[in-house]
């Protein structure tokens, strides 16, 4: 059993744990409601800001190069030699590959020998004709005979008129047996190899000018009314992640597909730096009217109730404020803000888009601070 001094002391020490308990009560008690804060990084932060707003159409289709040459076989044979890779770079007239050129160079010399003979027989006919007519002019020969010398050297410049077009066939046959780039660009295909046996017109390069690209895409035809030859176009393109490219639609197709009902146009593309490749998939919008505007994250908007709402910070308090849409950019995730909020506002975004009217809301350091109001 406890003692009456051992009594005491419990009963002194639970008196002072009450007041201790009753005074930490009192300062929770005096704290302001709302004065509890939160911080959040400069992900959960955006400042509204005016810029320009396009509108238009949307768009998608590949690119493709501008200038595109495929060269083919001109002459079948075996390929002896060749001279590019796929990706170099070669310029217009550069030899590419080589074509056995043994039978064709023996018709060329056998042309050449049969050019020979027949101007020969020319000069000889030439001769006899010039010496009948002054025969016949002194009465020497019967006219017949002149006839008959004009005749021969018809014949044989005949002749020699069909050896040269055989001689020239030939040379130009023996002038395909090397095959040269038609124009400056990027070898893109070369589906032969030194030793490959090729018919007349098969296939052996693909050369693409990579300076001269172009988007070939399609519109909705219930959208064509804003689509305009000289329109500018903004488009991204896969594999080029958070880069935006641009374009002008260059041509329109007079007629849409009848099963999807687009409409297909050509957007030119400048490509000086050769950063696009043919064959990419891009997607964009047609500009076909730009005005200024404020432009927000779409999760710096609470759509879900009737009212759309953003929180925005006033002097370092989070506060709900009524806001109208405008116009919405699916490419990019965002929305137009036309009323309830300013350029310069700091509004919260994703997660932080939750937080309670009235707290205090610290930023860390790295996104700018809301602005007085």
């Amino acid at each position: 059993m406890m003692d009456r001094t051992t009594w005491r002391t419990a009963g002194a020490l639970a008196l002072a744990l009450a007041l201790a308990a009753c005074g930490r009560d009192g300062e929770a008690a005096e704290q302001p409601k709302g004065e509890t804060g939160v911080t959040v990084g400069p992900e959960a932060v955006y400042v509204a800001a005016v810029e320009e707003i396009a509108t238009g159409p949307a768009l998608s289709g590949s690119l493709a190069a501008e200038r595109e040459a495929r060269v083919n076989a001109e002459i079948g044979g075996l390929v002896q030699g060749v001279f590019a890779e796929k990706g170099q770079a070669v310029r217009a007239g550069q030899p590419l590959a080589r074509i056995d050129a043994a039978a064709i160079r023996d018709q060329v010399l056998s042309g050449q020998s049969a050019v020979r003979s027949a101007e020969l027989q020319v000069a000889n006919a030439q001769r006899n004709v010039d010496r009948n007519a002054t025969l016949a002019a002194a009465g020497a020969v019967a006219d017949r005979d002149l006839e008959t010398a004009r005749n021969t050297l018809a014949a044989a410049q005949a002749q020699l008129a069909g050896a040269r077009a055989q001689l020239s066939s030939a040379q130009e046959q023996l002038g395909k047996t090397t095959v040269s780039a038609p124009i400056s660009g990027i070898v893109s295909d070369r589906p032969v190899s030194a030793g490959s046996v090729v018919q007349m017109g098969g296939p052996l390069f693909v050369i693409v000018d990579p300076g001269s690209m172009r988007l070939e895409a399609s519109v909705p035809a219930a959208e064509l009314g804003q689509v305009r030859v000289g329109a500018p176009v903004r488009f991204t393109v896969t594999g080029y992640p958070g880069q935006t490219f641009t374009g002008t639609v260059q041509r329109i197709n007079p007629a849409a597909d009848p099963v999807t009902r687009q409409v297909p146009v050509i957007v030119s593309i400048p490509n000086a730096q050769g950063t696009l490749v043919s064959g990419l998939f891009a997607e964009g919008r047609v500009q076909s009217e730009a005005r200024q505007g404020i432009m927000v994250p779409a999760s710096a908007v609470d759509e879900r109730g009737v009212q759309p709402l953003v929180v925005r910070l006033t002097n370092g308090k989070a506060e709900r404020v009524p806001v109208t849409l405008g116009v919405r950019d699916a490419d990019t995730d965002r929305v137009e803000i036309t009323g309830g909020v300013a350029a310069g506002d700091t509004l919260l975004v994703g997660a932080a888009l939750g937080t309670t009217p009235g707290t205090r809301v610290t930023v860390r350091a790295g996104a700018a601070a809301a602005p007085a109001r």
